[in-house]
């Protein structure tokens, strides 16, 4: 029976974000919320001037009341109550979901300033750095206080280990890792709406054999909203999700890392997240290394395939199956916990 309100999540979150989208996108187009192209990008990407941005506020709307509906129809069936974790659980999907939201919050400045200055610049990367902080201290601390204090990190495949004090630290650096990760992913159409709906599959399935049914509600959601943005995200994207978008949705992807329990499973399941995060790092450190020199032709590495000849459509499919293949390997090191 509690797997129906994980169905009931996709659906609802589906069609509320692909629903919405018929009335957002000519609101937007109306106060000219279009996206501005960097100069330094693909030459080709100068065509999507203009398209609407801040389209993630079709699956934030579309999320937020899917979680809210489908908890409250899990909280008061028949079956639930009975786990001596409840509480707990409960408060990973609360604290989650506002994580989520203070996220979106950082993006939707970001990206309201961007349109307001007409340049592609918005909040300064240390005032997103000090907000991205600030939250992620906040969520830590409530779960902290809300009992999820277990400081042992589980590696797929390996075994278990306790680094104590140290948790803290890790976590924040984590879930700054993943903010920007998720963010560098989301610049191709459809690209950060199809790994991430993989992602939430991948997360629901984990949730059902752990039985946190209050994370596999997020995660059904999630997933929902993905799908229901890629009826307007997949190429040719008729509108794309700004920072608003791609920054819930790193509040959504952390929100599920820690409310599992199973925060290096990330690193299967995000794989492109690490990867295109990755590529970033390495090429700065070897630009200034050897003085200008480069590895890639551009960077996060999706602009790299790009510019090798590979189209938009060849990339994204690519890497969502390679997510796919990550997310596996992560489901079949659950069953084996």
């Amino acid at each position: 029976m509690d797997r129906l309100w994980l169905v009931l999540a996709v659906v609802i979150a589906f069609v509320i974000t692909s629903v919405s989208g018929i009335w957002l996108l000519p609101m937007l187009r109306k106060l000219k919320f279009g996206q501005t192209i960097l100069d330094i990008g693909p030459k080709w990407h100068k065509d999507k001037e203009g398209t609407p941005t801040m389209g993630g506020l079709m699956f934030i709307f579309g999320i937020v009341i899917s979680v809210v509906v489908s908890f409250m129809l899990l909280r008061f069936s028949t079956s639930y109550g009975d786990r001596p974790d409840s509480v707990i659980l409960q408060a990973r999907l609360l604290y989650g979901l506002m994580l989520a939201i203070a996220f979106g919050l950082i993006g939707f400045f970001d990206d309201y300033l961007k349109i307001v200055r007409k340049h592609n610049e918005g909040l300064t990367p240390n005032q997103k750095l000090f907000l991205q902080i600030l939250f992620g201290c906040a969520y830590l601390l409530l779960l902290h206080i809300s009992g999820t204090r277990s400081t042992v990190l589980i590696i797929p495949f390996w075994g278990s280990i306790d680094i104590g004090v140290f948790y803290y630290p890790f976590a924040l650096f984590a879930i700054l890792a993943l903010a920007n990760a998720v963010n560098f992913t989301d610049g191709l159409d459809g690209l950060l709406s199809s790994v991430t709906f993989v992602a939430g599959i991948a997360y629901m399935i984990i949730t059902c054999v752990l039985g946190m049914w209050e994370m596999g509600v997020m995660a059904a959601a999630m997933s929902g909203g993905c799908l229901g943005f890629l009826m307007w995200n997949a190429y040719p994207a008729k509108v794309f999700m700004g920072d608003t978008g791609s920054l819930f949705l790193s509040g959504l992807i952390i929100a599920l890392a820690f409310g599992t329990g199973l925060p290096l499973f990330v690193v299967l399941i995000g794989i492109i997240y690490v990867v295109e995060a990755a590529s970033v790092v390495i090429q700065m450190t070897y630009f200034k290394i050897t003085k200008g020199k480069r590895i890639f032709k551009m960077t996060p590495i999706h602009h790299h395939f790009e510019m090798s000849g590979y189209s938009e459509v060849q990339i994204v499919t690519a890497f969502t199956l390679i997510t796919a293949a990550g997310s596996a390997l992560a489901v079949f090191a659950t069953f084996i916990l």
